[in-house]
């Protein structure tokens, strides 16, 4: 104490256990104060992931939350909420009927089989649902183990016209209004992929902790199609944990944006 006082110490990190010298630590705090020192309280967290982590108080004990999440903050969920309802209602009544008519008409001339492919995928907090979306490819045994690739034998001619425009992606507007997905949020994936990537990568399952959506932060980064490698798989869930983190809605207007200048321009990972 008598060295802060005499010294020109501008910041202290305290390592020392609370447990054991809790007199001293407040008395070192106290000291601080009255010398205009920052004080900064070192816990031991070897083994825990390297983030920023928020400082609350529960019931008079300090605790320290893993990661921020803007959308648990009742507001901020409201809001994404109404908007998701506002704008997928006025495009189901005003768009969808005449794009599914289109398509209705591509799909059976071109291909023998429904309209609309459904298929599980994983939800919120790791929750199953029925995703819609036009069928762009023949039936066939693969559709709910085996991702589409770029020379994929199951796409029919117009199934590849409407993925590179992604207008099979429409029907999931259905999905945005009835609250089971968001128009942005991290993309969702077949349940066989979410235990297979779950097991390999570090927080795959944290992207599960906001809504999936039409389109997501990790889509207009590049991690849009195929994931080929581990890696390629990593890098989409690296940004799907940092929209879970740094959610606003000024985020979410800028990825619809930015969706739309990508479907203008062509996205050569659509397919």
């Amino acid at each position: 104490m008598e060295y802060l006082s005499s010294n020109k110490v501008h910041e202290v990190y305290c390592a020392i256990d609370p447990r054991q010298e809790p007199s001293l630590i407040v008395n070192l705090i106290r000291c601080c104060e009255d010398n205009f020192i920052d004080f900064f309280f070192v816990p031991a967290m070897e083994g825990y992931p390297k983030r920023t982590m928020t400082c609350l108080e529960q019931g008079g004990v300090n605790v320290f939350k893993l990661r921020d999440e803007p959308l648990e903050n009742p507001v901020n969920s409201a809001i994404k909420r109404l908007f998701d309802i506002l704008v997928s209602g006025v495009m189901l009544v005003c768009i969808y009927p005449f794009v599914w008519l289109f398509v209705a008409i591509g799909t059976s001339l071109t291909s023998p089989g429904p309209i609309l492919f459904r298929q599980k995928r994983t939800g919120y907090k790791g929750h199953p649902f029925t995703m819609l979306k036009f069928r762009s490819m023949k039936v066939n045994d693969q559709a709910n183990t085996l991702q589409a690739t770029r020379d994929d034998a199951r796409k029919t001619k117009f199934g590849n016209f409407l993925r590179r425009t992604s207008i099979d992606e429409i029907p999931q507007l259905v999905n945005v209004f009835k609250g089971e997905m968001s128009l942005v949020g991290p993309r969702p994936h077949m349940e066989a992929h979410t235990r297979q990537y779950s097991a390999q990568i570090d927080e795959y399952l944290v992207r599960h902790m906001v809504k999936p959506g039409l389109t997501g932060w990790a889509q207009v980064n590049g991690c849009r199609g195929e994931t080929r490698t581990i890696d390629r798989m990593a890098d989409r869930v690296s940004h799907d944990i940092w929209y879970v983190e740094h959610w606003s809605f000024s985020l979410d207007l800028k990825i619809i944006a930015m969706t739309f200048i990508q479907i203008i321009r062509g996205d050569k990972q659509a397919y």
